[in-house]
């Protein structure tokens, strides 16, 4: 069973005049997303974004402006912008913070990572999802949410409309996982440090992460973000892997992808992000070029998510709308019970 339906590779370029009022709308919507977050701090900036573009995408005077004249530069912001984001994310994770979680969490987060996505890929396609829908969803529940599935959509050439719908779920259930884990705290008798693993391998994005463990506290936010980041490290094969599948399908239908379209095994942007972990893990940047850094990469994540999610167009989820919540639902308690019993092992 393929991981990937091939579909005809698209080449058309962005002008920059095209691209202006789309960006300067995902310029707008970074600022909205900002002051969103600093009047509701436990909002991530992320999240704020994507429910923005969804917003702009049906407010009746601004509808017409985010699907015309700015959508071609909200598309640009939706893959280029990723792209220099995820690159930046690298800078979050050095080989240091994979040592010091020792081997015992580490397969937990490889045995967490590999249940989510295989689990949620087949059920997606049992449901009968449209297109790259159950690849991109269960990317987004096993690695690193909307960053993830706009990294793998890249390799993958994935429609639009199909990212778009993955991330929304994605941010939408995330963003639930903050509201409800710190209230299962207590129930499943886990303590500080317990809870901040079982966050950091089974809630999506960093940002909700943060925003979920640090109601038990800084042991259990540093314990969130370690195994997080691990989560994270786990991108950059599984976005080789799908390019390779891409690469192994177009050779057995024999079909040649068009003059500079020519898949990589490793696209440049995760050699990119590979390149910035391994900076980072010298000790070179100063924690002032790291903040920098940080700052640049939510800034233009949070203009490519906004790009994403005016994308969404809630009256086309009518056809699949029941069925991908049924997923979203399903791939939510995979990933809790699977990263609960990881935890419990590890720390039993």
């Amino acid at each position: 069973m393929a991981l990937l339906r091939e579909r005809p590779v698209r080449t058309a370029a962005v002008g920059r005049p095209a691209a202006l009022p789309g960006l300067v709308c995902a310029a707008l919507g970074v600022a909205a997303a900002w002051s969103v977050h600093l009047l509701l701090p436990d909002v991530p900036m992320l999240t704020a974004a994507v429910v923005l573009g969804v917003v702009a995408a049906h407010l009746p005077r601004v509808r017409g402006v985010v699907r015309g004249a700015a959508r071609p530069g909200l598309s640009y912001a939706g893959k280029r912008l990723m792209r220099a984001g995820i690159v930046l994310l690298g800078l979050k994770l050095g080989l240091d913070d994979i040592r010091g979680l020792g081997w015992a969490s580490v397969t937990m987060v490889l045995g967490v990572v590999t249940a989510t996505f295989l689990g949620t890929w087949w059920l997606g396609r049992r449901m009968g999802l449209p297109g790259d829908q159950p690849l991109l969803i269960a990317t987004g529940y096993s690695i690193c949410g909307a960053s993830a599935i706009g990294a793998v959509s890249e390799a993958a050439d994935s429609d639009e409309r199909d990212v778009a719908t993955s991330v929304a779920l994605v941010t939408l259930c995330g963003t639930l996982a903050i509201a409800v884990l710190p209230l299962l705290q207590g129930t499943l008798g886990l303590d500080d440090a317990s809870f901040g693993r079982w966050v950091g391998a089974s809630v999506h994005d960093v940002g909700q992460v943060v925003a979920t463990a640090q109601t038990a506290g800084p042991a259990a936010l540093g314990e969130a973000v370690l195994v997080k980041l691990m989560r994270v490290a786990l991108l950059a094969p599984l976005v080789a892997a799908v390019a390779l599948a891409v690469r192994h399908r177009r050779q057995a239908a024999r079909t040649a992808p068009a003059a500079g379209t020519r898949v990589p095994l490793v696209p440049l942007f995760v050699a990119g992000f590979l390149a910035m972990v391994v900076l980072r893990s010298t000790g070179l940047l100063p924690s002032a070029a790291l903040d920098l850094a940080h700052t640049a990469q939510e800034l233009l994540l949070a203009a490519a998510l906004f790009g994403l999610g005016s994308a969404v167009d809630l009256r086309s989820l009518t056809r699949t709308g029941v069925r991908v919540a049924a997923l979203g639902l399903c791939a939510w308690v995979v990933v809790a019970g699977v990263s609960y019993g990881g935890v419990v092992l590890v720390t039993g």
